[in-house]
């Protein structure tokens, strides 16, 4: 059995707290694995397939790719990826400029997340699969928080856990409690596949911009994303509208 070390022991250790104190997984789930090839995903699917090796409950991982067609996405070397870490995979290819989308500018970030989920989703069940996990961290649910307060004027978060159509799939994001720079660290030392995908509207989107912001309230406030993350679990009902 191979030691976890370095930067993805802490990561592992984030991640086995987080699927605990939500009761995330149980013994014979089939989850499908949400690879984007970026270093998140990337990074969720080593330490789940690593942890197969020590924790009591027994899992099947399916990893699977949303391939929509961008020059810079590389389905071959994905597979390569899958077959040396030893993890069933399958690649599904799709078209999201259907529906009246001229070219990938014209493709907004709803457009492209809605319609890689519904491919995502449509061929979990088809796997049979119980569970898809995402790579989303700690970063990604502390902006989106804040991306609802200002955008949408609403305080919800990025759940770790949610059941979706009736129960037939859960919905899970074992990296919740992962903070970016932690994945950082380890991306830097795995064996991933270089790949770096630019998005046509990833500069000028609202989420890069509160991204920012959270990184200039952190030179003052070291604990802000903490912060933030823990505020949906402290609610003051007596000092709301």
């Amino acid at each position: 059995m191979s030691v976890i070390q370095g930067p993805e022991f802490y990561i592992s250790k984030r991640v086995g707290r987080a699927i605990m104190d939500y009761k995330m997984l149980a013994d014979g789930d089939k989850i499908a694995v949400a690879v984007s090839g970026g270093k998140d995903s990337l990074t969720l699917l080593r330490v789940l397939k690593d942890r197969q090796a020590f924790v009591p409950i027994k899992y099947e991982l399916l990893a699977v790719h949303i391939d929509m067609g961008y020059p810079c996405q590389h389905p071959k070397i994905l597979s390569k990826h899958f077959e040396r870490l030893g993890v069933k995979y399958h690649i599904e290819k799709i078209d999201i400029l259907e529906g009246g989308k001229k070219t990938r500018k014209d493709i907004s970030c709803f457009w492209c997340s809605w319609n890689r989920r519904k491919a995502l989703f449509k061929t979990a069940d088809r796997f049979g699969c119980t569970k898809v996990a995402l790579g989303h961290h700690k970063d990604d649910i502390v902006e989106t928080i804040l991306l609802n307060l200002f955008f949408h004027g609403e305080i919800s978060a990025m759940v770790p856990k949610q059941e979706l159509f009736k129960g037939k799939i859960t919905l899970i994001r074992p990296l919740a409690y992962v903070e970016e720079s932690l994945i950082v660290k380890f991306a830097k030392t795995a064996d991933f596949p270089h790949h770096k995908c630019a998005c046509p509207n990833a500069a000028t989107s609202n989420r890069t911009r509160v991204g920012e912001i959270i990184n200039d309230l952190e030179k003052i406030c070291p604990d802000v994303k903490t912060n933030i993350f823990r505020s949906t679990k402290r609610i003051k009902q007596d000092y709301l509208l």
